[in-house]
């Protein structure tokens, strides 16, 4: 069942990168991962993959308890980046009223929260310097537009988040594919469900190949599968010239200048 559904997987890929390549278009593809804050054998296991299929990892990390041993650990590193996860990962909003958790929500005073947030900005910028790119991921995904409208009052110069639509009064890069079943047991979610949502994301870039396809996980949630999920998408994309594997400067700054802004990578240590 598992070789058939993987088989089957492949199948799905190769199909839509033949269609790519035969047009002389590559999908970027880049990778995410939350709640990075010390090293850890999952963290280990993470940078492994990234510098076997040399796509870099986009470090989602937590400032207020980011360690300096991740910083060590992370340093010579080719493949991995940094990107500021909200600010300590806390829910403020009211769940007894059925409200989604989020750290940065409707709830929180916008200035309040930029002035935690610039805090945070400082705080990676001193441990990562050049690695760190001064993207927000909001805990959760969701954030509110009043504070989204001026992160870069926070030193930020873009958002990413988990959904397929992407504002154009916003500078985003967004993820689309996240591996693992959340509710009720953390697990992957199969390679038939895989498929069906690649399948979904590849089919809409066919009339717009140069939007990215963002892969997201979560090395401390998740179970042996879904580091092979992984392990086995990053190696059939890298093989095909239908896809290209890019970095979250690279992304972030097509995404500023196509509006106009000035790019806002720095050279890498």
């Amino acid at each position: 069942m598992r070789e058939a559904g993987l088989r089957d997987f492949r199948d799905v890929l190769d199909r839509h990168l033949d269609w790519f390549a035969e047009r002389g278009h590559a999908v970027p593809v880049w990778w995410r991962d939350d709640d990075a804050i010390e090293p850890t054998p999952a963290l280990d296991r993470l940078l492994h993959i990234a510098n076997t299929h040399e796509i870099e990892v986009a470090l989602a990390v937590i400032p207020a308890n980011a360690t300096e041993a991740l910083a060590n650990r992370l340093s010579g590193e080719r493949f991995a980046s940094v990107v500021q996860h909200g600010y300590e990962h806390r829910n403020f909003q009211d769940k007894t009223r059925g409200e989604k958790a989020a750290e940065f929500g409707r709830r929180r005073d916008p200035d309040e929260a930029l002035a935690v947030l610039a805090r945070g900005n400082k705080r990676l910028a001193e441990l990562f310097g050049s690695r760190f790119v001064p993207v927000m991921v909001p805990p959760w995904n969701r954030i509110a537009p009043r504070i989204s409208a001026r992160l870069t009052e926070a030193g930020l110069a873009g958002l990413s988040t988990f959904t397929q639509f992407h504002p154009r009064a916003l500078v985003q890069v967004q993820t689309h594919v996240d591996m693992i079943k959340w509710k009720k047991e953390r697990r992957f979610i199969g390679w038939h469900s895989a498929s069906l949502r690649f399948d979904y994301h590849l089919t809409r870039r066919r009339t717009n190949p140069a939007e990215p396809l963002g892969i997201l996980s979560h090395h401390l949630a998740q179970n042996d599968a879904c580091f092979e999920f992984l392990e086995r998408t990053f190696e059939i994309l890298r093989a095909h010239p239908g896809a290209r594997f890019a970095r979250i400067s690279e992304l972030l700054d097509a995404e500023r200048m196509e509006r106009g802004l000035s790019p806002v990578s720095r050279p890498r240590a």
